[in-house]
């Protein structure tokens, strides 16, 4: 017997919840109902759905991330073609290539657009608990809006989409809010940075010493707890923000306020990356252990002219679908819809055309009805099929009897609410009755 292949390591196969599997990846269904949420949370907001490559030019990620980020140096799966010698990488992150599809397009030349996209992204990196080698980006923009109306808009839809997925503002997630100012009040925080960790070198981490020559405000992000006081005390960036970078953060905190959001700002919350400024956040959990943000966003009106467009103002957000499916999980956070309206029992002998075109009626008027399969052996004993009818999860269960089919019905049988309860219902009238099984 020829071995049995397995997937790569740290890519993933998401599966029904009947599959058996020791890890808690999230299973499709959940997955699905997200999927969903987010469809209808931003359609109500004017976002509009696109999809991009996962194969992107090299060049892409390492204008837009950045050649002395952990991602280009280290975590990137790039390869030489080896038809026409083209440098192409596996999408590490999907902003990028966004930004790349609307500069290439001349997608903004009818003014700003609202934009999301759902997909895989690849780093090469150690998997672990809510991080692996192929996972699933949810990437949402407003791009070519330069208020700090949008600002608060995409924060406050965030906050929408928490509450639809059943989590508990400031008891699930908080926000922390930052402002990174202008590129100019960015370069002399980052000057003040190099002087400050340049007089306490000998305290710093290897990692550390290498950024302070790349990218000193990455040391802000350091986890080591040996230097966490040195860090503390590192000069903050709003003591180098200007009027006007104060008034677009007063802004945004000011619709915060009025829509009752409570926010902490963090002075320690910056990008690494240049072409961000002004606004950023970072909705956080204390669920998940050291995998504590959920979702990450923030301005970057410099992207655009990076990547060879026009200058544009734009902010989105990141968030990690199988870190966040991972927090629905641990919180036990119900999926409405996961299970069928109805699951249809087939007695011994019953004739199986009335029952599907019964079935098919049904579906036609928005029920779930999972049908009872006959095996080479029939369709099993009423206590097998009933049995599975419980563990569907199921409100109803349609029982197809001989002498009831006889006489064009069917019993109607409640497994939940008014467990046993019971009637008969006519299936020359399935359109009257159908709504009956759906939930209130």
């Amino acid at each position: 017997m020829a071995d049995i292949l397995k997937a790569v390591k740290g890519m993933n196969d998401i599966l029904p919840a009947s599959v058996p599997r020791k890890d808690k990846l999230p299973d499709s269904a959940l997955w699905r109902w997200f999927e969903r949420t987010v469809d209808s949370v931003l359609a109500r907001h004017g976002y509009h759905y696109l999809l991009t490559p996962v194969v992107e030019p090299t060049s892409l990620f390492v204008r837009g991330i950045g050649e002395a980020t952990d991602i280009v140096e280290k975590e990137m799966y790039s390869w030489t073609d080896a038809m026409n010698g083209d440098a192409l990488t596996l999408r590490p992150e999907i902003t990028a290539g966004i930004v790349r599809s609307m500069v290439e397009h001349n997608a903004l030349y009818n003014g700003p657009l609202r934009v999301w996209s759902i997909g895989p992204v690849f780093r090469h990196e150690r998997p672990q608990k809510g991080r692996y080698r192929q996972f699933f980006q949810l990437d949402v923009e407003a791009l070519g809006y330069a208020g700090p109306d949008v600002d608060a808009e995409l924060i406050l839809m965030v906050r929408r989409l928490w509450e639809e997925l059943g989590l508990v503002v400031g008891q699930h997630v908080r926000l922390e809010l930052n402002s990174l100012g202008q590129p100019v009040e960015r370069a002399a925080h980052r000057a003040a940075l190099v002087t400050y960790f340049e007089a306490h070198a000998e305290q710093l981490d290897e990692d550390s010493r290498r950024r302070l020559t790349t990218n000193p405000l990455r040391i802000l992000d350091s986890k080591n707890p040996a230097m966490q006081a040195l860090v503390e005390a590192a000069p903050k960036l709003a003591e180098h923000l200007g009027a006007e970078s104060r008034a677009h953060l007063d802004a945004v905190c000011a619709v915060l306020d009025a829509a009752g959001l409570p926010y902490k700002i963090n002075p320690r919350l910056v990008r690494g990356l240049d072409y961000y400024n002004l606004t950023v956040f970072e909705w956080v959990t204390d669920q998940l252990g050291s995998q504590g943000t959920v979702c990450g966003g923030g301005r970057y009106d410099g992207l655009f002219e990076q990547l060879g467009g026009k200058p544009t103002p734009a902010i989105g957000f990141g968030l990690g679908i199988e870190r966040l499916l991972l927090l629905l999980q641990e919180l036990a956070i119900p999926v409405p819809g996961a299970a069928p309206d109805a699951y249809a029992v087939i007695g011994e002998g019953v004739p199986l055309p009335p029952v599907l075109v019964a079935l098919d009626a049904l579906r036609a008027a928005g029920v779930s009805v999972q049908m009872n399969a006959a095996g080479k052996d029939g369709p099993g004993s009423m206590k097998s099929q009933f049995k599975k009818a419980d563990a569907s999860g199921a409100r109803f269960a349609l029982v197809f009897g001989a002498s009831e089919l006889a006489a064009g019905q069917v019993v109607l049988k409640s497994l939940r609410d008014g467990a046993g309860a019971q009637t008969l219902r006519d299936l020359a009238t399935v359109p009257a009755w159908a709504a009956d099984l759906l939930p209130a």
